[in-house]
């Protein structure tokens, strides 16, 4: 075991080689953690931004497993800003972050993305995110913040609504003037009998189904993006999701979370508030990662700076995300 006077020796020499690395942050000394367990041994810690596998990183980028005699760890701690609330108005705005058409309340960004005919920078969310559920027209502000956290057209639009995937509905109030003209009728008589209850039109379509909530707005200036998720990183490139697979988001509501896919190929219907119903196909389910607010956000592989999906519902006791290949298939991006 090395005494603190190595441990501060060691990182004294080693502070400034380290932080040449690309994904150190910052150097110190604590206690090792092996197999998510403090010992008690001291050693140099490296405070990177991403803890990524040794694989993916070139021999100059790995922190030495000692230094001067002294054993190292590496501890993920994400980029390091001065605090700045995911409901303020940041620009460049990273993923992460609230955001919103105009005539919400709040979503948010899950991620910059690229156009895959154009390469255009584009930010990515959910239809009833940045398309107000199918209610929006194309050209649309988008605020950031949203507008239930103070963004208003005047001095907050980053960026316009470029296009969105349709949500199809089970079940929606309906817009036959026959069917509410026989129920306003019925209504009627039943009040006069004394009745309390009260007739409802409602559409349903059982054969509608959805694989996605998804849409994508263009940025007034490219310059207000940033390619990076907050407490994440930088995310480029997919990978299929699995069962027991542990994953992460970084949300406007709920910031920073963890958890593990626990359901594949899910079959779910999604309630959307004012009588709406919408099914989905072919889903990703997980424990609690978020609340209202947090719509929109790229689920990341736990190991990995890869995307598995795109959160877009849930409760208290699970969250449901869209597979993301079926999100760039559908709206012809690459990440």
């Amino acid at each position: 075991m090395a005494a603190i006077e190595e441990v501060r020796r060691a990182r004294e020499l080693s502070k400034y080689s380290l932080l040449s690395k690309p994904n150190v942050l910052g150097v110190g000394y604590g206690y090792k953690e092996k197999a998510g367990r403090r010992t008690a041994d001291l050693c140099v810690v490296a405070l990177v931004r991403v803890k990524l596998p040794k694989s993916s990183l070139a021999p100059r980028e790995l922190v030495p497993p000692t230094l001067d005699g002294v054993s190292t760890d590496v501890v993920q701690v994400g980029d390091i800003r001065a605090l700045q609330a995911r409901t303020d108005r940041w620009r460049p705005a990273p993923g992460g972050v609230s955001i919103g058409h105009y005539q919400i309340t709040a979503g948010t960004l899950g991620s910059v993305v690229r156009d895959a005919a154009t390469g255009e920078r584009l930010i990515l969310s959910n239809n009833h995110v940045l398309a107000n559920s199918n209610a929006a027209g194309l050209g649309d502000a988008i605020l950031q913040p949203g507008p239930i956290d103070g963004g208003n057209v005047d001095s907050d639009t980053i960026a316009t609504l470029e296009r969105f995937i349709p949500l199809q509905f089970i079940k929606e109030p309906s817009d036959c003037g026959v069917a509410q003209w026989v129920a306003d009728a019925a209504n009627f008589v039943a009040r006069l009998l004394g009745s309390r209850s009260k007739l409802v039109v409602v559409r349903e379509d059982p054969t509608a189904v959805n694989q996605v909530d998804a849409a994508l707005a263009r940025p007034v200036a490219d310059s207000d993006l940033l390619d990076e998720i907050l407490d994440i990183g930088e995310v480029s490139g997919t990978v299929e999701p699995t069962l027991g697979m542990g994953v992460r988001k970084s949300g406007r509501t709920t910031a920073f979370t963890t958890g593990q896919i626990t359901v594949l190929e899910a079959t779910i219907d999604v309630n959307y508030g004012g009588g709406r119903t919408a099914r989905f196909e072919g889903q990703i389910v997980s424990g609690p990662m978020s609340q209202g607010g947090d719509s929109g956000s790229l689920l990341v592989a736990g190991d990995s700076l890869q995307a598995v999906g795109l959160l877009y519902a849930g409760s208290n006791q699970a969250t449901i995300f869209n597979p993301i290949g079926e999100v760039m298939a559908a709206l012809n991006i690459e990440l």
